[in-house]
């Protein structure tokens, strides 16, 4: 793919900050050049100021680096976006109409309806929708590309070979999402250990909403969603990384529980055909064991880039059920937005 591409990160001392960090570390596409913070950290070390929660240490070249202001100007052409919600919007809007190109985790932008809200083994043609962005919005090279919310993300990988073979009519999803979600230092203690929280802001909404984009389709029209029934209740648990759901589906035919895990385990998508580096190579991964998928056991399946299901069964209200672990920073996060940057180098977005 020739020479690395120099790309920024936005917000890089917080947990998704660092992930970012953490996987773009040698990656042979891409090259951390440029690391952006707040007024707390601009002008310092990122090593000095980052409070570093992964594991090991930050990076060495990164540790080095001098962490930049929002109102600096960015250099790179490529931007990664772990900015938090309500701030991510303004800024990554103003760097696209600069020209950079912008992969960003953050929920502004998510359900615009010229944005591509995107999963690459879900929906890689949404890219299209690229064109029309930067027509509306009088943008020569720059555009702003999405990824799901982390719970959405490992539910719609599960859903989408099912929503193809068969069609699905109904769902309902329970969510038991960890502690990393909500950042560092995120829910305090007091209020997670020995309980579950039954209530996640804006959670539910998201996967209610972004589900039906994600697994509808783009036309000159604009995006169509999905025609879908969706009910989801999110909860937060003390687990530290990956979040469990516990899924039931009313299919548009039936399907045995057999075909539904062949179905499931034999899926491949776009990023697997091209061999992306950050591409697991199976996405959905099976376990036939009664007791997993499990958080401590299978978060960091496929480099923690997979979906892993477990216990599939036959549901007495609806169709099938089963439970989805997915590691909720690196694949429901940062290593979902490198993925779809990859995507879109393959396919001559970034030239």
């Amino acid at each position: 793919m020739g020479e690395r591409i120099d790309v920024a990160v936005l917000g890089a001392t917080g947990s998704v900050g660092q992930r970012f960090v953490q996987l773009l570390d040698g990656h042979p596409w891409f090259r951390v050049a440029e690391l952006v913070g707040s007024e707390r950290s601009a002008g310092k070390r990122y090593g000095e100021v980052c409070d570093w929660r992964l594991s090991d240490a930050p990076p060495r070249e990164a540790a080095e680096m001098r962490v930049q202001h929002y109102e600096e100007p960015v250099r790179s052409p490529v931007v990664f976006s772990a900015l938090p919600g309500g701030i991510a919007g303004e800024v990554e809007a103003s760097l696209a109409a600069e020209g950079k190109r912008v992969f960003t985790n953050a929920r502004d932008h998510r359900m615009d309806p010229d944005v591509p809200l995107m999963i690459p083994e879900v929906n890689a043609d949404h890219v299209a929708a690229i064109q029309a962005q930067r027509e509306r919005r009088g943008w020569k090279d720059g555009f702003i590309v999405t990824n799901p919310n982390c719970s959405t993300i490992h539910l719609v990988l599960a859903l989408k070979p099912l929503w193809d073979a068969f069609g699905i009519e109904q769902a309902m999803v329970t969510t038991l999402q960890a502690a990393s979600g909500a950042g560092y230092p995120g829910v305090p203690s007091m209020d997670l250990i020995d309980n579950v929280v039954p209530f996640i802001g804006g959670e539910e909404e998201k996967i209610e909403t972004e589900t039906k984009k994600l697994l509808g389709s783009y036309g000159p029209d604009g995006f169509r969603y999905a025609d879908l029934a969706i009910s989801a209740t999110c909860t937060r648990v003390p687990v530290r990384d990956g979040h469990t759901e516990a899924v039931s589906l009313k299919l548009g035919r039936k399907a045995s529980v057999e075909e539904v895990v062949e179905i499931l385990a034999s899926y491949r998508g776009r990023p697997q055909e091209l061999g992306l580096p950050s591409a697991p190579e199976r996405p959905i991964v099976v376990r036939t064991e009664n007791d997993r998928p499990q958080p401590i056991l299978d978060r960091n399946v496929e480099r923690g880039m997979a979906s892993v299901v477990g216990r599939v069964r036959p549901c007495n209200v609806f169709d099938v059920r089963f439970v989805v672990l997915g590691h909720n920073t690196i694949r429901g996060a940062a290593g979902a937005s490198i993925l779809n940057a990859e995507l879109l180098r393959v396919e001559g977005y970034l030239d």
